[in-house]
């Protein structure tokens, strides 16, 4: 077993991942910057090192530090949590490199799936199945990729080889705007990810977004964990997750499962992982892998009983997988609504001083958050500041015990989303479970 890990994350994630090393008996070590000096995870730590000022550029997004910090504590592993370094191909490599245990897949495999057409090859090579596109960057061929265009059939999506959390896309929807909005992504994508590549993809109208969680051990182990829908989203970030995805019969979650396994053995994953999908029509198409564990894993978490913080670390220790497909089994409903300082109209960021803070309980009730009474909320890093997760025997009870929760929430001193949460909570559509990813953005306005 690892007998020490340092947890180059913040904010939830990285309490969460503390949590289970505790469970596991490894000591952890805290990376914090400057703002994060008081962060409860901080404190709970058996050590805390301070990596640099407040710009995550200067302290979570500076691998030397994180490496230094691993070497003066005697650590064995790192665990990136999600965001920040936690797909670096280059830092996972440098982790190793150093002689750390980097808990999560190998470097190959995250740089693999990293390159959204490297990816997209990779997976229909292991026959899953993929939005029809151009198989590939698009090149100076003008003539090419208007043939590529029309035979694919507007409007289509441009996306950079590179891209992620939203950014590097463009609709298009007539052959005369093409051309032009290639070139916008290229030069928007050179400037976000110093990487130019751009594809083509068919924009589907009315997708859901549906994920297959998978686990994996480095002795060809793997298993999948079910689906959740997340297709609540506004500008491409999640609002609002849940599991089972409303409408997926056992047949089919069970035929996607076996084709997202079957491609973790193809590529030869470890760790846990997250392959997403537009489900359109009763057909599942790939969009993107995520070599991470996720920010809504808790919902996986309830209805299967499997802790995916603890297999990852187990993962990395060399352990064998202690489940078979055949030992999952979803039960009951679960969703999670992300609490976001900022305000719920404007979406505009709310940091500061929480004045009185109140977490709601209850059957099923389950809250993952660092914050507490008198915490500041700091301005430098993205404002999600809790998880509400609430668990049932079925959806519909699911969501009374939401509303319930969000009703006895209190956050004073900042603004919050939770009005935006209890909106949609009571939204016909949603409560039908027949909203696709377009929704919120159409009913925002």
């Amino acid at each position: 077993m690892i007998e020490k890990v340092v947890i180059a994350n913040r904010g939830e994630i990285a309490l969460r991942v503390q949590r289970a090393c505790r469970a596991l008996g490894i000591k952890t070590v805290a990376l914090h910057s400057e703002a994060d000096r008081d962060a409860k995870y901080v404190r709970l730590a058996d050590e805390s090192v301070c990596i640099g000022p407040p710009p995550a550029a200067k302290s979570y997004l500076n691998i030397p530090a994180v490496i230094s910090a691993a070497e003066v504590t005697d650590a064995v592993a790192i665990h990136p949590g999600y965001g920040f370094l936690s797909e670096n191909a280059d830092f996972a490599e440098r982790v190793e490199q150093s002689g750390f245990i980097f808990i999560g897949p190998r470097p190959e495999t995250i740089r693999l799936m990293g390159d959204k057409i490297s990816a997209i090859r990779a997976m229909k090579d292991a026959g899953v199945p993929c939005v029809p596109g151009s198989d590939g960057p698009l090149d100076q061929d003008d003539q090419r990729t208007l043939s590529i265009a029309h035979g694919i059939g507007y409007p289509v999506l441009i996306k950079a080889s590179g891209g992620g959390g939203g950014k590097g896309m463009r609709v298009v929807h007539t052959e005369a705007n093409l051309l032009s909005a290639i070139s916008m992504t290229r030069a928007e994508a050179k400037a976000a990810f110093n990487n130019d590549v751009v594809y083509m993809e068919k924009y589907l109208e009315k997708p859901r977004h549906v994920e297959f969680q998978v686990l994996a051990d480095e002795h060809g182990n793997v298993i999948h964990l079910g689906e959740r829908d997340c297709s609540l989203q506004r500008r491409h970030q999640k609002v609002i997750e849940e599991s089972p995805a409303p409408g997926i019969t056992p047949a089919v979650r069970a035929r996607m499962g076996a084709i997202c396994v079957e491609a973790c053995r193809r590529i030869g994953y470890r760790g846990a992982g997250t392959f997403e999908f537009l489900y359109e029509n009763g057909q599942f198409y790939f969009i993107e892998m995520n070599t991470r564990v996720q920010v809504e894993h808790p919902v996986t978490e309830m209805v299967t009983g499997v802790d995916i913080v603890k297999q990852q670390l187990l993962i990395a220790s060399g352990e064998r997988l202690a489940y078979r497909q055949e030992d999952i089994v979803m039960r009951g409903h679960a969703m999670e609504c992300r609490i976001n300082a900022e305000d719920p109209v404007t979406f505009m960021p709310s940091p500061g001083r929480i004045t009185q803070y109140h977490q709601p309980g209850g059957p099923g009730i389950r809250v993952d958050s660092h914050i507490y009474n008198n915490y500041v909320v700091p301005p430098y890093y993205d404002s999600m500041i809790a998880k509400l997760i609430a668990y049932a025997d079925d959806r519909a009870t699911a969501q009374a015990r939401m509303r319930i929760a969000l009703s006895e929430m209190v956050i004073d001193g900042i603004k919050t989303n939770i009005p935006l949460h209890q909106l949609l909570l009571n939204d016909a559509l949603f409560q039908a479970g027949a909203v696709d990813i377009h929704y919120l953005e159409t009913r925002l306005g």
